[in-house]
Order: structure tokens, then sequence, then C-alpha cells
């Protein structure tokens, strides 16, 4: 008989829209999203700016990923319609400016919430 400590999944949905578009891309331990959970994993959580979230982000990934075991797949959404506030990280302007094709559907609390500096 296996047995195992429960876990509870609690993903927040950050898609505003059910319209969207994804590609696929490898990520590894070496992203700087890279979160260590309950149970010792190294995961990457859904709603990460891909690969960085800075100018040279290219979208947002659509799942969890679990990259403990090394280098992984995950849906990167491309094009579509998000709430920023939703997403586990604020997106930094410059990567809101770099998404050209993600549209924020709350851009206005986005861009208010960026701190100042």
């Amino acid at each position: 008989m296996y047995i195992s400590q429960d876990v509870d999944a609690n993903q927040v949905n950050f898609l505003a829209s059910e319209h969207f578009i994804s590609f696929t891309d490898k990520v590894d331990a070496t992203s700087y999203a890279v979160q260590t959970d309950e149970l010792g994993h190294k995961v990457i959580p859904a709603g990460t700016v891909f690969p960085t979230n800075d100018a040279s982000a290219q979208g947002i990934t659509l799942n969890e990923v679990d990259v403990s075991n090394g280098t992984q797949l995950v849906p990167i959404v491309r094009e579509g319609w998000v709430f920023g506030l939703r997403l586990p990280v604020l997106p930094t302007t410059a990567a809101v400016t770099a998404l050209t094709t993600i549209h924020f559907k709350d851009a206005a609390d986005v861009a208010a919430a960026q701190p100042q500096g």
C-alpha cells in the first residue's frame, strides 16, 4: 500500500478569456521563478512571466511545472487576455511592454501597482 502526504492544489485562474494561444517551451531549475514547495519539489508556478520578468519576456506559463528532475516542457501563453494582478508575481512595466500580444484586462491596476522609483 502506498501512503503519501495530502497536498492541496491552489491555483488562481489568471486567464481573462477562454481564447488564448500557447506554444510549448522548455524550462529547468535555473529559471528565476523556481520555488521549493512543502515536499521539497522545485516548481515554477502557473502564471510566471517567461523566460524572465523584464524586457525579454515572451509569454506566461499556463501550468505549474515541476523541474526537480531536470528540464521539462511547459505551455507558454503567447497571445490572449489575462488578469495581471492574479499572476504569482506582478509583471514589470518592461515585461508588460514586451508582451505585445498578451493583453492585461486590468492594465490600469497593474500599472498603478508598479513600485515607484
